[in-house]
């Protein structure tokens, strides 16, 4: 083998500063992101901006939060778990139904816990990083152990079940709930179904095709896992927006699949989107208010004793 010649080798230790130095000043600038793109795994990776979450979904899960803390039947005193907490939507609820229960949120996004955790109330409760597939917590620690609009984006959405009991204690109840992207989920039923009017292609992104999100799948789930006295019920709210924009510009902030799917538009391609979506909701009329149904299946079951 030839040796490298001088003028080769400076090349190349330049160009390793250039890198070293460039990953220092992300890490520096922009650390969230420089987390984001070395530790989120890729199906998490639609996740990881707070605030445009807040706008495209969190505001819809703070909705829905207080009904799965009704259905998981936290009591006062509860020691609680929160599996993809995210921004807090169900942390918090849990706290305004059962304000002396302590929560412990786990998400796998260092922005969406520090979003969390600048907005905590008290010490009652605290946001971690962690994967749901491997909590790093130990065994029969909660009275309930809920999760909030995730399952379906877990990619062993089993294993990170049996780590849900696992951390549970005996006659605890794990619980759960997902959007019907199918039917019920009127937001983002209307979204794909234009978008798959437009480009046929993109009908696998269709959010009607992920896991658990029709009747009877979560419920099979808990049972095959052993959970006992398993139900599953719809749980369901009204989403109001107050005009197109608070429609459609919370997609533009890349979140969740649709938003994703938004951001890899050309210009023109986003534009025609967007007039038939506003055909769609508005009709022939003036921009105006208007609301659509948002339904989601809730899941429990209680642990066995040991």
């Amino acid at each position: 083998m030839h040796a490298m010649p001088d003028a080769c080798r400076r090349l190349a230790r330049c160009t390793t500063h250039v890198l070293v130095l460039g990953t220092l000043l992300l890490m520096a600038r922009a650390p969230d992101a420089f987390e984001t793109a070395t530790t989120i795994p890729q199906e998490q990776a639609m996740f990881v901006e707070s605030d445009a979450y807040e706008r495209f979904m969190g505001r819809w899960s703070r909705r829905l939060a207080p009904l799965l803390v009704t259905f998981a039947s936290v009591r006062e005193g509860d020691s609680v778990l929160d599996v993809g907490s995210g921004t807090g939507a169900l942390a918090f609820a849990i706290l305004e139904a059962a304000p002396s229960a302590h929560v412990t949120g786990v998400d796998p996004s260092i922005a969406y816990v520090r979003y969390a955790q600048a907005r905590t109330p008290g010490d009652r409760v605290r946001f971690q990083v962690g994967d749901a597939q491997a909590l790093a917590l130990p065994a029969a620690t909660f009275d309930r152990t809920a999760s909030l609009l995730v399952m379906n984006f877990i990619p062993d959405p089993a294993k990170a079940l049996r780590e849900m009991i696992r951390v549970t204690r005996p006659r605890g109840v794990v619980a759960a709930a997902v959007w019907d992207y199918g039917e019920g989920m009127e937001m983002l039923r209307v979204f794909w179904d234009e978008a798959v009017a437009l480009d046929g292609g993109v009908a696998a992104r269709d959010e009607r095709t992920m896991p658990l999100c029709r009747r009877g799948e979560l419920r099979a789930v808990w049972r095959a896992s052993g959970l006992q006295q398993v139900e599953e019920e719809p749980i369901e709210i009204a989403l109001s927006f107050t005009s197109f924009d608070d429609y459609w510009s919370p997609f533009l902030g890349g979140q969740g699949p649709a938003g994703a799917y938004v951001l890899s538009l050309s210009a023109s391609a986003r534009a025609a989107l967007e007039s038939r979506l506003r055909a769609r909701l508005l009709g022939p009329g003036g921009d105006r208010s208007f609301s659509l149904r948002a339904r989601a299946w809730a899941v429990k079951g209680i642990v066995a004793e040991r």
